[in-house]
């Protein structure tokens, strides 16, 4: 088959590449840019750990000294610390929450939504949302189920900040040594047209100065050369170029959303301020509406102060002074410090109506714009990286039908959506307008204190503001079995899975995150086997059987053996996808269940869980079916 082409050369296109090349899949990226990417430090992004965790399986994580995270997250209120959230700690910090959510009003049980990062740097706190009428009795009603930081092993873990252009380095370097990418810089795409069988692309290829920096190695550079443009053929085409995206414009794919929901002034500095290694959120400062400050390696910190969404034009000076009076007020007196770099974000909502037309996927910036109140779009872009990838090399390598390619659609527009409706009704709820916000303070104490919670939320990657996607009714769910099939684990069908320690069948330990991305992970839950040599346990018990079951599955799978997962009593078999979201939890090993659960999670008919006698025989049947 022909490669994929990728549109675009930001983290998620190169990502996507990077991932589909990893998969066997080859790729050609077209890359509007010169191939390279200029430093800027207030350009940054925020990850969480699961995306942290697929770029770590790529082998493009920051390395220590690129990158920070931060010990604590703390919150203040006028001069005052509000709130301090120990980040790997004893656990404090989901009872905190909880308890500022509740004498806030808002309920128990959030969802899970999804985040990214844009503009020069991540998204933060905003303003903008509708003004909030003050109710009759009580708090406004918002739709949101609750809220509550992680309560497995105690404080949430500590997010990943990077600058964004050493994140785009380490992609572009990865994919230079891939032996099935390619990289086409300096070319436009002008013109999309698709078949039955493939996507035809022309690329602009416009006139470049002899003086252009160098492209790095592995891109095609158009140098000084005129040229007209180049045709490419690919099997399919993945838009992952932004904003204002050449690809969902030529799919004629409307765009509708909230235009300047937030608006933020960003400063990079290196400075020494009196939280080292924390991340600060200071709400109601004497000076302003609100400022975040993140840390940096090499005492670097990048700060965001929270604007009017239109008007107040940021002059070099009103930054200057609104740096030197944040440090003042932080330190007493304005402290020495160096200015790196400065910018104006913009965060703006919008959500693509189609994200796959035909053989072409929108992904990224070109398919969702998010940011309000701590969410991050590039999280959500790496996501639909993750998501997209191993499906679409299942579909190219005829492993998989057509119809998995859809769930792409269902599963990751609904997540991001989900994302966009809670963070426009906690922005009218934590933002509000006029003399509501003083009068919710005055009228239920503690409120401040709740919405401090939710914003801890939306900046740690927890909640519905921050926490990986939970794919409830995506398409790929299987068919429920019997009672007596099912396990009842802490993770439900759809959602991430924890982060064990598992052993392969070779006796290779590792961590369950770090076995994702290739093939369907099939855990057994099997307390003891740590303790037992690996040729007892390796054809004792149920491992046989499982193993037989594995090799039937109808695509490539990896059998794995754990210790213990949080809910499962032993003797449980999940059925984990390739980017990580569970399939199914079963009671024992079922060969006809974990085939129809391996069958669905490719897009294809289940097999009738009833069929258990024929359990074998269909599953060597459906394995040479698809290999055919």
């Amino acid at each position: 088959m022909d490669p994929v082409i990728v549109v675009g050369a930001g983290p998620v296109g190169l990502c996507t590449a990077l991932a589909l090349t990893r998969l066997g899949v080859p790729v050609v990226v077209l890359d509007e840019g010169p191939g390279y990417d200029e430093p800027r430090p207030a350009r940054t992004a925020v990850l969480r750990q699961d995306t942290a965790a697929f770029l770590r399986r790529l082998g493009c994580a920051p390395a220590p000294d690129e990158a920070c995270g931060w010990s604590a997250w703390r919150t203040m209120r006028r001069r005052q610390v509000a709130r301090r959230l120990e980040l790997g700690g004893s656990g404090s910090a989901a009872a905190d929450a909880e308890k500022g959510h509740a004498e806030a009003g808002i309920g128990a049980g959030m969802g899970a939504g999804a985040a990214g990062a844009g503009g020069p740097g991540v998204g933060g706190p905003g303003v903008g949302g509708p003004g909030v009428g003050l109710p009759s009795v009580g708090l406004p009603s918002v739709g949101l189920p609750g809220v509550g930081l992680p309560d497995e092993g105690g404080s949430p873990e500590s997010p990943l900040h990077v600058p964004q252009h050493v994140l785009t380095r380490r992609l572009r370097a990865a994919l230079a040594e891939e032996r099935l990418a390619q990289i086409a810089t300096h070319s436009k795409l002008d013109a999309l047209e698709q078949d039955d069988r493939g996507v035809t692309a022309h690329a602009r290829r416009p006139r470049v100065s002899h003086e252009s920096s160098p492209p790095e190695p592995g891109t095609q550079g158009a140098g000084a050369t005129p040229s007209t443009g180049t045709w490419w053929r690919g099997s399919y085409l993945i838009g992952c170029d932004g904003q204002r995206s050449a690809v969902r414009k030529l799919l004629d794919v409307r765009f509708p959303g909230r235009t300047a929901v937030e608006r933020h002034a960003v400063a990079a500095l290196r400075a020494e301020l009196p939280w080292p290694g924390e991340a600060v959120l200071h709400r109601f400062p004497p000076n302003g509406a609100e400022v975040t400050a993140r840390p940096l390696p090499g005492d670097v910190w990048r700060l965001d102060w929270l604007l009017p969404p239109r008007g107040e034009l940021v002059t070099p000076e009103a930054l200057v002074t609104r740096i030197r009076d944040t440090l003042a007020l932080w330190c007493g007196s304005t402290p020495p410090y160096e200015l790196l770099d400065t910018g104006v974000h913009t965060v703006h909502h919008r959500l693509a109506r189609r994200w796959r037309v035909g053989r072409a996927f929108l992904a990224g910036g070109a398919a969702h714009l998010l940011g309000a109140l701590g969410t991050q779009d590039l999280d959500e872009g790496l996501r639909d990286a993750g998501n997209l990838a191993w499906k679409l090399a299942l579909v190219w390598h005829r492993h998989a039908s057509d119809a998995l390619l859809d769930s792409y659609q269902a599963e990751r527009r609904a997540a991001v959506a989900a994302r966009l409706r809670a963070a426009d009704q906690a922005l009218s709820l934590v933002r509000g307008s006029g003399s509501w916000p003083a009068v919710r303070r005055t009228l239920l104490p503690g409120g401040a204190r709740g919405h401090d919670a939710l914003l801890a939320e939306g900046h740690l990657g927890h909640g519905p503001l921050g926490a990986p996607p939970v794919y409830a009714r995506s398409p790929l769910t299987p068919q429920a079995p019997d009672d007596s099939a099912q396990a009842q684990v802490a993770t439900p069908p759809g959602a991430p899975v924890a982060d064990v320690p598992v052993t392969a069948p070779d006796g290779s330990a590792a961590r369950l995150r770090d076995r994702l991305g290739r093939d369907l992970l099939v855990v057994l839950v099997a307390p003891g086997t740590a303790v037992w040599e690996r040729r007892h346990w390796v054809s004792a018990g149920l491992m046989p059987q499982l193993a037989a079951a594995v090799a039937a599955l109808p695509v490539r799978a990896e059998l794995l053996v754990t210790e213990g997962y949080p809910g499962a009593p032993a003797h449980t078999v999940l059925l984990v996808r390739p980017d990580g979201h569970l399939v199914a939890a079963m009671a024992g090993v079922r060969p006809a269940d974990l085939y129809a659960c391996a069958e669905a999670a490719r897009g294809g008919t289940a097999v009738p869980p009833q069929a258990t006698a024929r359990g074998a025989a269909a599953g060597s049947a459906g394995k040479a079916s698809a290999h055919r």
